[in-house]
């Protein structure tokens, strides 16, 4: 079986290349070799939160894995669909319930990218179910981000595709985890994806007018008695130039979590008229709660700086399905990130495509 091979180390050399090329393999059923995995990272090669990805997402697709073991730095992936002929992506994904136990901090966010996209193409509603890991941890999209910023700019690429039922992803976070434990239960319900023909033009291109913002603020029990999710509302407000742009009242939620490690995060999201851009931060050792509030708030004046529809976060972890779902599409965002154009290097070694990148913004089209 001819194999499409991936250079792991290209570009920014991380996980991305990694979790984009395994999940596009499963959905268009291309096995794919790939070598040099996370060359760039201190430690090369699959940390466990890939290699748990890697099997579940085999066990999804009734998959096969080759090399897939803690540090590999090469592993090939035969994904094994039957088809039957519904929508553009004629490949089954087996329906199940997969249960993804991670004995580590490692994040339950980067899993669910690589889960997610073959996911939709599942012929019924199913559940993955992860026990242990991390819903809020560093270099990751926290999971409020995944709920509240991810989730409905998707769901509005997928309501634009004609005649399109499904496509619906439900998050239940049961326990949260933070770094070093983990310990986090979280089940997400998944509704598939029926669509007969791709959107023939898409624009991610003009965000609208403000409506509102939604600070969420939260921290582990072991930090109550400190007033830590309040302390980095504080430090929020206390960046003068974040409540002036907003120019309407900013909501917030304060929350407080049953945990296995103390810990907090904080994230800020902008609702626009057309989409959703958002920014967050993560507590530390010897960081004030209030720097923690300064510093989500900060972001999110640099990610609204300019007049764009995507945050930097959101613009890479979207052209996946902008490739599946679109025969031609406009973005803009807030910067060209090395994670945007090692995803796109990625997603035209699958798909016949072009994407294009001038100064902040992102056009794809089919060939």
């Amino acid at each position: 079986m001819e194999l499409l091979s991936i250079d792991g180390s290209y570009g920014e050399g991380g996980g991305e290349i990694l979790r984009t090329a395994t999940a596009l393999a499963a959905v268009l059923e291309k096995s794919c070799h790939i070598f040099n995995i996370r060359a760039s990272r201190p430690r090369p090669g699959l940390a466990l939160q890939h290699l748990l990805g890697l099997q579940a997402l085999s066990q999804l697709s009734d998959g096969k894995l080759e090399g897939a073991n803690l540090g590999s730095k090469e592993i090939k992936f035969y994904p094994h669909a039957k088809n039957f002929g519904v929508g553009v992506y004629s490949q089954e994904i087996s329906p199940k319930e997969i249960k993804v136990e991670i004995e580590t901090a490692g994040s339950i966010t980067l899993i669910l990218q690589t889960l997610l996209i073959p996911s939709l193409f599942a012929p019924a509603p199913f559940k993955i179910q992860f026990k242990g890991g991390a819903t809020d941890t560093f270099f990751s999209p926290p999971i409020d981000y995944f709920r509240f910023v991810f989730l409905p700019n998707l769901e509005k690429l997928i309501n634009s595709l004609p005649k399109a039922k499904g496509g619906k992803v439900n998050i239940n976070i049961l326990r949260r985890g933070f770094y070093p434990k983990g310990g986090a239960e979280v089940e997400v319900e998944i509704f598939p994806l029926e669509f007969s023909q791709k959107i023939t033009k898409f624009s991610f291109k003009d965000r609208g007018e403000l409506k509102r913002i939604l600070v969420i603020s939260g921290a582990s029990e072991f930090l109550k008695k400190r007033k830590v999710a309040q302390r980095q509302i504080t430090g929020a407000k206390q960046t003068p130039l974040f409540y002036h742009k907003a120019k309407l009242p900013i909501e917030t939620k304060i929350e407080y979590y049953d945990t296995l490690s103390p810990g907090s995060q904080m994230t800020i999201i902008g609702e626009f008229e057309n989409t959703v851009l958002g920014a967050s931060a993560l507590g530390r050792l010897l960081k004030s709660s209030e720097e923690v509030g300064k510093e989500a708030a900060m972001e999110f004046l640099k990610e609204t700086r300019k007049p764009v529809a995507l945050d930097s976060h959101f613009s890479d972890q979207i052209l996946p399905y902008i490739a599946l779902f679109t025969k031609s599409a406009k973005l803009t965002t807030s910067e060209i990130t090395q994670h945007t154009k090692t995803n796109i290097w990625v997603i035209e070694k699958f798909i016949r495509g072009n994407f294009q990148v001038k100064d902040n913004v992102i056009t794809w089209k089919t060939k």
